[in-house]
């Protein structure tokens, strides 16, 4: 391969000739050939974006020369708007809170801005712009790898939101068409009192919006940016006016609303604010799991299961078995969530595992959480689109388990009380008989006030069904 030779305060490194990062990336390369994965784009975005609003902070500060500034912004407008994407080579798994994606795009700004000044990768010149020295001005890995990380969700945030809150959308208009259907509730897998089918598909829509609720308070927290503290959160090196300056600077540049830190060590120590939007994303991911559930429950059969759901063909089901259709996208959503719940741990156990003024496992956190979202956008929609909007219901089979379900007897406890409910339960189900068969045989009630009882869609309004008092459990 051909090379070039660059230098780093370790001494000498070959670096491939076309490469535009330099000598500490390449060590890193070397060091780190652990997953074979690379930084989210989200993370590189947000990476390229605080140095180019350094870029501005510090020329208009009077530290940096203009015309180098003016180079770094350009090469980092570059980064941002997709370029270079294959010169940001950093495995996750690294050592030193991030130091090695910190210098990386430090790199690849400098050798781009640079090249931008007249002086191309291979030249041999002292080059103007330096990786440390400009690109890093006022910075420390340690203040920008946590800013980087509240960036990267944020950038996506609304992206995630319109995908949930289009569940919910497509979740309401199947419920509200639904509203007709009575079927039999189950609960514990097992028979139990009527409900619509409205009722319980609306309830998969009411849980997401809860969910989306509960992300939006976590996502505040990230909203309040450490950038300025420097190395261990004293601003060394900063000039006093340098935070808020790049707050503002970085609210103008990426559009999101954000704010200064009121205490630069607690932000550089602690990851509770990405702890917490991680359990946010964690709590939705546990819900979209129960509801994957339930729509295989409910679609399956279709000759032998509950089948009062269909979900629409996308696939064949078997290499062996014809004809068979599987809950393809319901399977697939089981495994995204539980993805999402594992990397939710992970995160977890690297926030906690910061030590005194830094948390060193901040390269596995931005990692996990830029995909975390990455697989909640993808495999989400994905499933509202080619499950969702599909899925049908199959009234006449809802309404066949429902006329057999012993427990419609429920209704009548007011009148017969608990223990003669139990009897025609038992005795329905031993004799294959419905529970108005067995009521009148037992001469429990007459059978206008009988029928008036058991209608099924007024038990899922609530209330007393017959007159009386009593009650249950």
């Amino acid at each position: 391969m051909d090379y070039r030779i660059e230098k780093d305060s370790l001494g000498e490194v070959r670096v491939p000739a076309t490469a535009y990062y330099a000598a500490q990336t390449q060590r890193a390369i070397e060091n780190f050939p652990v997953s074979g994965m690379k930084p989210w784009p989200a993370f590189v975005w947000s990476m390229a974006m605080i140095k180019r609003a350094a870029a501005e902070v510090n020329r208009d500060l009077g530290l940096l020369d203009a015309k180098l500034a003016d180079a770094i912004i350009q090469a980092a407008d570059e980064v941002i708007a997709g370029k270079f994407s294959e010169h940001f080579v950093v495995d996750p798994f690294q050592a030193g809170a991030g130091t090695s994606h910190n210098m990386n795009v430090n790199e690849v700004i400098a050798n781009r801005a640079n090249e931008i000044l007249g002086f191309p990768l291979t030249s041999t010149e002292k080059k103007p712009v330096g990786a440390n020295d400009h690109v890093n001005m006022a910075q420390s890995t340690n203040d920008t790898i946590p800013t980087a990380i509240r960036l990267g969700v944020l950038w996506r945030f609304d992206e995630l939101v319109n995908v949930l809150q289009h569940f919910v959308n497509v979740t309401r208009s199947k419920a509200a068409e639904w509203d007709g259907i009575v079927k039999s509730g189950r609960t514990h897998l097992q028979d139990a009192v009527p409900v619509r089918l409205g009722q319980e598909v609306g309830a998969w829509a009411k849980a997401i919006e809860r969910g989306i609720e509960k992300l939006k308070m976590a996502a505040e927290g990230l909203r309040r940016l450490g950038i300025g503290g420097t190395a261990a959160g004293t601003g060394l090196n900063a000039h006093p006016d340098y935070h808020k300056n790049m707050v503002s600077v970085l609210s103008r540049l990426t559009g999101i609303a954000l704010y200064t830190s009121d205490d630069l060590f607690e932000s550089m120590q602690s990851m509770q604010d990405a702890v917490f939007f991680s359990g946010a994303m964690r709590t939705l991911a546990q819900d979209f799991t129960r509801i994957a559930n339930d729509v295989r429950l409910l679609s399956s059969g279709p000759t032998t299961g509950l089948a009062e759901l269909t979900c629409p063909p996308v696939q064949p089901g078997s290499s062996i078995m014809p004809g068979k259709v599987n809950p393809v996208l319901a399977e697939m959503l089981n495994q995204a969530m539980f993805h999402i719940m594992g990397n939710d741990h992970a995160v977890t156990l690297c926030a906690q595992a910061g030590q005194l003024e830094l948390n060193v496992m901040m390269p596995m956190i931005a990692h996990n959480l830029n995909e975390m979202m990455q697989v909640m956008i993808g495999s989400v929609a994905a499933f509202t689109d080619k499950l969702m909007v599909g899925l049908t219901a199959n009234r006449e089979q809802a309404e066949r388990w429902l006329s057999r379900n012993p427990i419609l007897v429920t209704a009548l406890n007011p009148i017969i009380g608990y223990m003669n409910g139990a009897a025609v339960a038992k005795k329905s189900l031993a004799e294959g008989k419905s529970v108005r068969e067995v009521v009148l045989e037992m001469g429990l009630m007459e059978a206008e006030a009988l029928d008036a009882a058991l209608d099924a869609r007024k038990m899922t309004e609530g209330g007393i069904q017959a007159g009386g008092g009593g009650g249950g459990g």
